[in-house]
Formats: structure tokens, sequence, C-alpha cells
């Protein structure tokens, strides 16, 4: 019986040693899970905004082989405009080049361009594509007569850039 009174008593005095976490403890690992989320919040949205640039360079250059098309059965156009921007009371509206492409809508603001046109321009018997692709208002991203061969995510300009 003595032994296991001994027992016990080392059983609860090792219990006793054994601490779980201080505050202090607990506050560091909080700050710590804090700073981790700060840093995925920032990195997370850098990504949502490239693919978003990515997705207006992916209009952009389908517009140009919609442009591509539309010369190879038309010669002598040189414009393709996919959308008219709006004048005054009149509301933008859609044209030839929705013949070649389902729709077009701004990834930065989730509604239609207010402007998409393709300028062909031939010189030497070479024909040239030049794209304008305005976004919805308040967007800050868009291409203006950019060649072919420049649109890219870095060539976007940018309104905040003025």
């Amino acid at each position: 019986m003595v032994e296991k009174l001994k027992m016990i008593w080392q059983d609860a005095k090792q219990l006793k040693d054994e601490r779980g976490l201080t505050l202090v403890e607990l506050l560091v690992v909080v700050v710590i899970l804090g700073i981790i989320a700060a840093i995925a919040v920032v990195a997370i949205g850098g990504i949502i905004e490239n693919s978003k640039k990515d997705a207006m360079v992916a209009d952009a250059k389908q517009m140009v082989s919609a442009a591509k098309l539309h010369t190879a059965s038309n010669p002598e156009a040189s414009e393709l405009t996919f959308i008219t921007p709006a004048a005054g009371a009149t509301p933008a509206s859609k044209g030839k080049g929705y013949d070649y492409i389902s729709d077009l809508k701004d990834p930065f603001g989730d509604s239609d361009y207010t402007a998409a046109k393709v300028t062909i321009s031939e010189a030497a018997g070479k024909m040239s594509y030049a794209v304008t692709l305005k976004g919805s208002a308040g967007t800050e991203y868009y291409f203006e007569d950019t060649p072919e061969k420049m649109i890219t995510k870095d060539t976007l300009e940018s309104t905040t850039k003025k």
C-alpha cells in the first residue's frame, strides 16, 4: 500500500511539473500566424491582379486573330470594331467583330469593355494590326493603338501613370 501511495505521489508531482502554454507563448503564436496571414493576403492579391491583366491581354490577342480572319475575307478593311463607345445618350454598341468572337468582358469591371477595335493597315504587302481596348468605368488598365507584337502584360497602359 505504501508503494502505491509513493507511485501516486510521484505521478502527482510529475503532473504538477508539467505545465501548458503560458499566455505569452500563446500571444507569440497568434502574432506569428497574423504575420503569415498578412503576407499571404498580399501575395494572393498580386496573383489575382496578374490574372486579370492576363485575361485582358488574351482578349486583345483574340481580337487580333479575329481581325486576321476578317481581313482574309475583306482585304480592303481598315478597321474591325467590336464595341463602339457610347456617345452622349447613345449607349455602346457591338460591331462586326462579334461575328468572329462570342463575347468580350472586362476582367477588371466584370462588364463589357467601353471600346474595342482593331486598326488594320498594310505596308508593302504586309498587314499590321493595332488594338484599342478600354475597360468599363473605373478600370485603370487599357490598350491604346497598341501594335500586335507589343500586346503583353507589360505594355498594358494604366490611367494611374498619367
